[in-house]
């Protein structure tokens, strides 16, 4: 099993251990610009018992050092992602149980607008399971994890109902710190993102798009916040059908490419110089 670490810190000192530290302290994060608008805060390195591996590039050979920094991404079905580690993390993202990788995750992320997007009953072998939504009303989930190599932390939106209300914080953008990556899953995102989203989503690298033609957002309201995070590779999921309508509209912002094969590999050194949407196969 895979070492839990939680690691936090509050005005530049870092804090573990204790369930009181954990509910004051604000998560560390390489990709995050600003958080939480913390005033007098200043960022820290990530630390943790076990920490993520520091990568000395003159001290290994390359192809060594390639594999260390390289994450491997497939596309399951419907929002499931699953993403592997340099370290072997497996992680699943918008895991229902319906649509399963090559084997048990390590990490499960879920998201409860529909039943496609969580499972109530996850598979006993999987070691974190991360609602993106609390059962506790008006609080929102809050999830600052390191499992391996992997740092994992969540930004919550808000869902809307069959009958147009909205519910409070009931959706969670899902991000990955991994070897220097910063990887976002927008869930089941239904809202355009205000700026104290952006603020606390910070930077991303990679980001896992739903395109769907209106169950979530429409593709001008999606397309809007595709190009205002400005990421460079862009994954696109949920429904094929409306993929077309959304290449359209970013057709000359992002350059539109197809995976060739079923694994994605990309590293801070293979991202594409310009923003490009990469199309799985099985979308």
């Amino acid at each position: 099993m895979m070492l839990r670490t939680f690691a936090f810190v509050l005005f530049g000192i870092i804090v573990s251990g204790s369930a009181a530290a954990q509910e004051a302290a604000m998560a560390v994060s390489q990709c995050q610009a600003i958080a939480y608008s913390l005033p007098g805060g200043q960022f820290a390195s990530l630390s943790a018992t076990e920490g993520l591996p520091v990568i000395r590039a003159q001290a290994e050979p390359q192809s060594d050092l390639a594999d260390k920094e390289t994450v491997e991404i497939t596309y399951v079905g419907h929002s499931t992602y699953f993403i592997e580690t340099p370290a072997g993390v497996g992680i699943a993202t918008d895991y229902s149980g319906v649509y399963r990788p090559v084997r048990v995750p390590d990490v499960v992320t879920m998201n409860k607008a529909h039943s496609t997007h969580f499972t109530l009953a996850p598979d006993a072998g999987i070691e974190e399971v991360l609602p993106g939504w609390s059962d506790v009303p008006g609080e929102k989930a809050q999830h600052n994890v390191v499992v391996g190599d992997a740092y994992i932390r969540n930004v919550t939106t808000d869902i809307r109902s069959w009958d147009g209300a909205f519910e409070e914080n009931g959706n969670s953008i899902f991000i990955f710190e991994i070897a220097g990556l910063c990887i976002g899953h927008l869930g089941h995102l239904h809202h355009e993102l205000t700026d104290s989203h952006y603020a606390e989503i910070g930077r991303l690298d990679i980001l896992m798009v739903p395109v769907d033609g209106g169950l979530t957002m429409g593709a001008d309201s999606m397309s809007r916040v595709a190009d205002r995070l400005r990421s460079s590779l862009i994954l696109p999921m949920h429904r094929p059908s409306a993929l077309d309508r959304f290449l359209g509209m970013l057709a000359g912002k992002f350059d539109i490419r197809y995976a060739s094969e079923p694994i994605i590999r990309v590293s801070m050194r293979t991202l594409p110089k310009r923003p490009t949407i990469l199309v799985p196969q099985g979308m």
